[in-house]
């Protein structure tokens, strides 16, 4: 029997099915990553993302095109991390823009939503990029409209738009040569064409599980029992590495020193783990020492209520710049539950983004307000900044998100928020946060602040040291699994076996006659004395320029670097 059109409940099953398949694949997604750093990789914030939309519309009880096209949209929204998520984020928010006016689906409103969804997801982005997420969603958009006035059925409908994105995925690399260098495709278009996949199998009434039940499902919480731990995260840790008794009992011990309700189990050469953390990154890291991690689950537990929307859902645009009044998107009530201040607002307030307990109290000693727990090893979400945004007690905001890959996720925010006026300063490492809070004023207008903090962070460079968890090839540098790579702003610097010489030699690369100030922030993995040897070598070689050494805590990095 051929399907002509598709009804609100059949897109639900669509979507979960696809949310579902996007998330059985997110490891392969994630090993598609071109830096091999430990990270929360594309795959992981792309589940993540869309998982907290399917949670909505698996909850919905009134099953129309409207509410479920709310429920996709302000779900995926809230529910952002990383630039996949939040590019995903806006695919879906632009699909339902359209299908929300509608009770059925057939090829030309399909071919519609598709060109409306790659609209909002480039206009999304400040400088796009083809190679992407971007240019798969363009060429099946493109082939949709190509095939929407054909007799097809559906079914061969998307096989063909399928059939092409996958194509399209396939020339990645012959548009961006550090995917052809490295030998991969782009991994969120990947994951794109996964949930394309998984739509068409729901569609074809292949049967599935649509459940949202287990590790995705977390147990709700009382609004009157306080959360001690804000995530609860569980993974599989695949052993490559020496695993005796006694490293076993060190990572338990370590484990059970990040928070509560440890649950661990040893099968074979798979350990399992679940956990109540704050630092959900301290744990994967740990886990990483000992081998390769699947199964990666992350589930925010703070007691939000969910949001509510009035007729009209305010649509997020991740523009550093307003839209137009006449083009501004459409306005939500969110119905969170909100800090009640006793005190008036003050004029300007700070949230910044950081990992590490030293880290944390620079940020704080600075002025910041609240301090999001997160960084490379965990994008924070869009509802994360949300979150915090409801309890800083200010008129006007800034956020310093100090990562690339949580910028977006930020301005997404800026545009949800009610009430307050939120400033993103795109602050891409910790230190460039450091140097634009050491260049506001009070004094000064808010205006002028954002001007100044921008100005400055320019002049900051950063370079960054870890170690390598995949091989791989970036421009012309081969890189082996366990070596210690120095990576700057724009490109990996050093690559060595010993992390002082590694980042000394990254150092070197940064520094130029400008140089006056470095700053060294050591990670949870370095002492305090070997921390001091190595700021001492550092000074030795460069006499010229002062030199602060501060703990950070920070995880994966051992050290943070800067150059001012």
């Amino acid at each position: 029997m051929e399907i002509q059109t598709i009804d609100a409940g059949t897109l639900s099953r669509m979507f979960l099915a696809g949310a579902k398949a996007l998330e059985a694949q997110k490891a392969i997604i994630n090993e598609l990553n071109v830096f091999p750093v430990p990270d929360g990789d594309t795959g992981t914030n792309m589940t993540l993302t869309i998982m907290s939309a399917a949670k909505e519309v698996a909850a919905l009880e009134d099953l129309r095109m409207d509410t479920l096209a709310k429920a996709m949209s302000s779900g995926s929204l809230r529910g952002a991390r990383g630039n996949s998520g939040v590019i995903l984020s806006q695919l879906i928010r632009g699909f339902t823009k359209v299908v929300k006016n509608v009770e059925t689906l057939d090829k030309a409103v399909i071919s519609n939503a598709m060109q409306k969804a790659t609209e909002s997801a480039y206009k999304a982005v400040m400088k796009p990029k083809e190679g992407t997420i971007l240019t798969v969603a363009k060429g099946a958009a493109e082939k949709a409209a190509e095939l929407s006035q054909t007799d097809l059925d559906l079914v061969s409908f998307m096989d063909e738009i399928i059939s092409h994105a996958e194509y399209v995925l396939s020339q990645t690399p012959e548009l961006l040569p550090v995917l052809k260098q490295a030998g991969v495709v782009d991994s969120g278009g990947q994951g794109l064409v996964e949930l394309f996949k998984g739509a068409r199998d729901a569609l074809t009434g292949k049967e599935m599980d649509l459940t949202l039940g287990g590790e995705n499902a977390p147990e709700e919480t009382r609004e009157d029992e306080p959360v001690r731990y804000t995530y609860a995260v569980s993974f599989t840790d695949v052993i490559t590495e020496v695993f005796n008794a006694k490293n076993e009992e060190d990572f338990k011990t370590y484990l059970n020193s990040l928070g509560d309700s440890l649950q661990y189990t040893v099968d074979g050469n798979l350990v399992k783990v679940s956990l109540q953390t704050n630092d959900p990154g301290l744990a994967l890291q740990k886990g990483l020492k000992y081998g390769q991690l699947t199964d990666i689950t992350i589930t925010n537990q703070k007691p939000l209520k969910e949001a509510q929307t009035s007729e009209t859902e305010k649509e997020a645009e991740p523009e550093k710049e307003p839209a137009p009044e006449e083009s501004k998107p459409e306005v939500t009530i969110r119905e969170e539950i909100k800090e009640t201040f006793t005190e008036p607002p003050k004029d300007m307030g700070f949230i910044a983004v950081s990992a590490g307990d030293g880290l944390e109290a620079i940020f704080k000693g600075l002025g910041v307000d609240y301090v999001i727990s997160g960084g490379q090893t965990m994008n924070p979400s869009t509802e994360d900044m949300l979150y915090a945004i409801d309890r800083v007690n200010a008129k006007n905001i800034f956020i310093l998100p100090n990562n690339k890959n949580i910028i977006m996720a930020a301005n997404q925010a800026s545009y949800m928020a009610e009430d307050k006026h939120i400033i993103v300063i795109p602050t891409k490492t910790v230190p460039q946060g450091i140097t634009a809070l050491i260049n506001f004023s009070m004094e000064a207008s808010v205006e002028d602040n954002e001007a100044c903090m921008n100005a400055e962070i320019e002049h900051v460079k950063t370079g960054q040291v870890t170690y390598a968890v995949r091989d791989t090839i970036i421009n012309d540098l081969e890189i082996k699994q366990g070596n210690i790579m120095g990576i700057g702003d724009h490109d990996i610097l050093a690559v060595g076996a010993v992390v002082e010489d590694t980042a000394l030699e990254m150092l070197d690369k940064m520094m130029d006659e400008d140089a006056e100030l470095i700053s060294i922030y050591y990670g949870n993995e370095v002492d305090e004395e070997t921390a001091d040897e190595f700021a001492k070598d550092i000074g030795e070689k460069y006499p010229d320029c002062d030199m602060e050494l501060h703990s950070g805590g920070q995880p994966i990095y051992y050290y943070i670097i800067s150059v001012e």
